[in-house]
């Protein structure tokens, strides 16, 4: 397999900041700008959401940023065009870490699955995340992915058995995407100190059976709830609240101000 920024990246002995944001929300044109505050301000990878008419796993804020996206022309042919402007440092400064595409497997399928691998890694993706996908039913395509250069994250929630998470170990090829809680994405469960340390002692139990790195997403909004995730995992994810802090802004350069003052606020 042809080793990509993802695999590069998790190499270096450090806690990991993801960035979710969902292309051009919440206006048209905001992408460029805010991928480039986003790598300026320590985002160590982006994941770009798929945007999806039904995305059944998402929070209202997620879902919102969804149908803003698809309104604001977003599909996935021009969202891969977007990512290869990126790369190139077209409408913004070349952006170079690694780039993982999060979102349902509908748009992949209508797109035709063969020509998106292909199509993905020439405009410079290094990874996907498909939580509607089972491994064990697209272990061919899991494999054309991996050879393709792709690195393929898989799913772990508090309810994962230690078998199945052994074998999500297995299967994803350089880490895995633990979620926080078993609730949809923006959720404020984190608050409860009760949830708090059963999040904790679930990290633990992944870590036990893990080898590879994972990250930790849903419901971490600030820099107190990253730090504390850096204790009990390689990384941690914010999506939510960096979508509800450029929610109001009428332009592209207004969006990456405020994305990059969040993000900056979270190292």
């Amino acid at each position: 397999m042809l080793q990509n920024r993802i695999t590069k990246l998790l190499k270096q002995q450090k806690k990991l900041l993801l960035a979710y944001y969902m292309p051009e929300f919440p206006v048209r044109g905001a992408t460029l700008p805010v991928l480039e505050a986003l790598q300026e301000n320590g985002a160590d990878i982006i994941e770009l959401g798929i945007p999806f008419s039904d995305p059944i796993g998402d929070g209202p804020v997620i879902q919102a940023a969804a149908h803003t996206a698809i309104r604001n022309g977003v599909n996935l042919r021009n969202l891969l065009e977007t990512v290869r402007r990126a790369r190139r440092g077209e409408g913004c400064r070349k952006i170079t870490v690694p780039i993982l595409l999060m979102g349902y497997s509908n748009p992949i399928f209508a797109y035709g699955g063969d020509c998106f691998l292909s199509d993905a890694v020439e405009a410079g993706v290094d990874g996907l995340l498909v939580p509607d996908l089972p491994p064990e039913e697209v272990e061919e395509y899991m494999k054309k992915a991996r050879e393709a250069g792709l690195s393929i994250v898989l799913l772990i929630s508090p309810v994962t058995p230690v078998e199945r998470i052994e074998l999500i170990d297995t299967l994803s090829t350089d880490f895995s995407y633990c979620l926080a809680v078993n609730a949809t994405t923006g959720t404020s469960k984190l608050a409860d100190s009760a949830d708090g340390t059963a999040v904790d002692e679930y990290l633990k139990r992944v870590r036990q059976h893990t080898r590879k790195k994972f990250v930790v997403g849903f419901g971490i909004k600030d820099r107190a709830r990253v730090e504390h995730m850096w204790t009990l995992a390689d990384g941690a994810v914010v999506g939510t609240a960096l979508l509800q802090h450029i929610a109001g802004c009428t332009d592209p350069d207004e969006c990456a101000r405020l994305a990059g003052e969040f993000w900056k606020s979270l190292r």
